[in-house]
């Protein structure tokens, strides 16, 4: 027999190895799509199961770290709110101490106080002109509230707690079952008595119905607060966790807390000011209204207020309120965990988290997001800085003129002009947005307040001076 050639060999080797090559190729797709449809299905059931069903959550569940057994994602967030990170007009710097009997933190926030001096010209006479730091996040706002001098300086009641603590089952247990009640009874307690009857800072269970997770307001403050704010645009007996959307709720949560309050009557009862509305103007109405002040300033007399923190009144004057973006869009954006889509409860300045806080919306790069907001915040801290020697130049007129021997119905109407001023300002100094979450309301409220502050030394001047806005007398 006749050998074949190599030349006809070739042909049929090559063939084998097309034949080996293309079971190969087959083999490795099949093994990737086994995979992939593995993958999808356990994407499927990781959605159908967005949380570990391992502990029981009721209404009687307060501590986060149980809760965190089924949501070990979320409250890996909520742990991260230890985080000291400062921005170019905010956040805190971490700062060393030692501990003492009376305050056991190693680690502090900035002083506002040795910042700006001013401060403490503008709230003389007031537990503020001797402790104001920097905010910290979440898990030290009972810490520091606890700890802070101004408990030393005047008597806190236990109205406090309302925005420092994780409070709804405490007031639950107090009141045996009603959460208005045990609300009011706290209020009256001093600061000492009702710091016994808490445990956590804002917790799970203050914001969560504990067996669907449905977001709730849980603070009676805001309760009635809203309802009175409803009431007012012709809403009667609005109640908050039965007719909010889910989006509203998103804010709501959040301005629980973050608002402008006082303490109402000898019973101290905690009441946020808007039966007229959310602006600085109709609160102001609001204050001169009832004949509230927080203190009588030391130095001029003047039946002074001071602003608490109105991210939430601010927020709704500003341009993303009137988006429908809500609080958590920005300090609690979304993010994928594998199949899972949850709300990133690390709450911190956007800046810090410009890509999925900002980008999702604005398609421009962070450097130019970033350059937008510290822009906004730059021009709101220098009418900040106008406004605050305004006031001070007020502040120090109106001692001389005390000092002088003017009585007071000759100083009534500069003093009501500080009492404006400096109320104003504070609405924009205690916001912790320098302005941004309402940049063209913060600059005409602090361009109020200038004007305020000017007047009220014309008036001191020129007896026969009309200005823009006649005096109430506040006892």
């Amino acid at each position: 027999m006749t050998e074949p050639t190599p030349s006809a060999k070739m042909p049929r080797s090559r063939w084998t190895y097309l034949a080996l090559g293309t079971a190969a190729l087959a083999a490795l797709v099949g093994a990737g799509t086994a995979a992939l449809l593995v993958d999808i299905a356990e994407k499927k059931h990781q959605a159908k199961n967005p949380f570990f069903r391992v502990v029981e959550l009721t209404d009687e569940v307060e501590d986060p770290a149980v809760w965190g057994k089924n949501f070990p994602l979320q409250y890996d967030g909520y742990g991260r709110t230890t985080d000291q990170v400062r921005t170019r007009y905010g956040g805190s710097e971490a700062l060393p101490r030692t501990p003492d009997n009376a305050d056991p933190r190693s680690i502090v926030a900035q002083s506002k106080l040795e910042e700006d001096p001013r401060l403490k010209a503008m709230w003389a006479g007031y537990a503020f002109a001797v402790d104001f730091r920097e905010e910290r996040g979440h898990a030290y706002m009972l810490e520091d509230q606890t700890f802070t001098q101004r408990q030393q300086a005047a008597k806190q009641p236990g109205t406090c707690m309302h925005c420092h603590a994780s409070v709804y089952l405490p007031y639950k247990k107090l009141g045996e079952g009603d959460l208005i009640k045990g609300f009011e009874k706290m209020n009256q307690m001093p600061y000492a008595q009702a710091r016994t009857k808490v445990t956590h800072p804002v917790a799970c269970i203050d914001c969560h119905e504990p067996t669907t997770m449905a977001l709730r307001v849980t603070r009676p403050g805001f309760m009635e607060g809203i309802r009175a704010l409803k009431a007012s645009q012709g809403v009667a007996n609005y109640d908050v966790n039965t007719m909010a959307t889910r989006q509203e709720m998103r804010a709501y949560v959040c301005g629980q807390c973050h608002v402008e309050y006082y303490f109402k009557g000898p019973e101290k009862r905690l009441t946020y000011p808007w039966s007229k509305g959310l602006q600085v103007d109709q609160i102001m109405a609001y204050y001169d209204e009832v004949g509230f002040k927080d203190w009588s300033h030391k130095e001029t007399g003047a039946p002074t207020l001071k602003a608490q923190h109105p991210e939430f009144e601010m927020w709704n004057q500003g341009i993303h309120a009137r988006a429908g973006v809500a609080c958590a869009d920005c300090h609690m954006p979304y993010k994928r965990e594998g199949a899972l889509k949850i709300s990133d409860h690390h709450v911190r300045s956007p800046l810090l988290n410009i890509n999925r806080a900002c980008q999702t919306c604005h398609q421009t790069s962070e450097a130019e997001l970033k350059a937008r907001v510290e822009t906004i915040q730059a021009r709101t801290y220098k009418l900040r800085n106008q406004a605050m020697d305004a006031l001070v130049g007020l502040i120090g007129d109106l001692k001389a003129a005390r000092e002088s021997g003017k009585g007071d119905a000759d100083l009534l109407q500069a003093r009501y002009l500080q009492r404006r001023a400096q109320f104003y300002l504070d609405f924009v100094e205690a916001e912790n947005s320098t302005g941004f979450h309402a940049p063209e309301e913060a600059a005409r409220i602090l361009g109020e307040a200038i004007d305020f502050a000017r007047q009220g030394q014309i008036a001191l001047r020129d007896p026969g001076f009309k200005p823009t806005v006649s005096a109430v007398d506040i006892h």
